[in-house]
């Protein structure tokens, strides 16, 4: 009798061994998203928050995600949205044409002469390509014009609307935190700030992103990515929606660093480390 308990025993420790084995391999339990990113700023220097979420899985992380930043160009992401809004109800339309006295733009929105890029002369876009630039290359008299356009009361509505109450524009530096750009983005992706067009446009726009020395740095080849950069002084981030067939993500980075360079690097091996991150666990499944 106790040598078959015994027997059964060893038995049953058998199965838990090779069942232990055939789910996770040879190598220790995967780790998760909080360890991934550990791993990935390990020796780093300067401040960094993020969010991270899988919008397929609903997985997600956040790290310091409610402190507020200057936005850098991110505030780009509310003039876009505010102007489709405007085009939705047929305030704006998308040929329009937008002139401007670059001198007089300067002085409306309090630009600070170090970083004025012009000082004089006219500029004239039309809706849709002041749209393209600002999104791509984050051109900034593209941005004052629709700014100029749509009124920063608007944007301001816009902000209150959605609830992105940890965002704030005005006459001061534009301010958010990472938490309320990841919620921008996932109710873009989610068709919840517009309409299903206007939405795919806006997503359109943030897929031609030019600027590509974080977030896409070191995905792989054919990885489409919505994001968009900004940048000002000690402060590099970059926020997106990373389109992957296993399931798609949103990624935010915001960092402060007295190394800029540094920070960009950084931020490039923390995309690369999420993204392997849902592509290995994604393989389990």
């Amino acid at each position: 009798m106790k040598k078959s308990v015994l027997k059964l025993l060893c038995i049953l420790v058998i199965i838990i061994v090779i069942g232990f084995y055939a789910f996770y391999g040879t190598s220790a339990p995967k780790i998760g998203l909080e360890q991934t990113i550990a791993k990935a700023l390990n020796g780093s220097r300067g401040t960094y928050s993020i969010v991270i979420k899988n919008l397929k899985t609903n997985e997600e992380y956040s790290y310091d995600s409610h402190k507020t930043y200057k936005t850098g160009s991110l505030y780009k992401l509310w003039i876009m949205a505010a102007v489709f809004n405007q085009i939705q109800n047929g305030k704006i339309q998308e040929d329009e044409s937008l002139t401007g006295d670059v001198r007089d733009l300067n002085e409306k929105f309090k630009i600070d002469p170090e970083l004025r890029e012009l000082t004089q002369g006219a500029i004239s876009f039309t809706v849709s390509s002041a749209l393209l630039q600002m999104i791509t290359i984050s051109h900034n008299y593209a941005s004052l014009l629709l700014s100029e356009k749509v009124g920063l009361s608007n944007v301001k509505l816009f902000l209150e609307e959605f609830g992105f109450t940890e965002s704030e524009i005005g006459e001061n530096a534009p301010m958010s935190s990472p938490n309320d750009i990841a919620l921008f983005l996932e109710k873009l992706y989610k068709n919840e700030l517009s309409s299903r067009e206007n939405t795919g446009k806006m997503i359109d726009l943030l897929k031609a992103q030019k600027l590509n020395d974080k977030l896409p740095k070191y995905l792989p080849v054919g990885i489409v990515i919505a994001h968009k950069t900004g940048e000002l002084d000690f402060l590099t981030h970059d926020a997106g929606i990373v389109y992957t067939k296993n399931g798609d993500y949103v990624i935010v980075v915001f960092s402060e660093s007295d190394y800029p360079p540094g920070a960009k690097e950084r931020i490039a091996q923390i995309s690369k480390a999420v993204y392997n991150y849902f592509l290995e666990k994604a393989e389990k499944i």
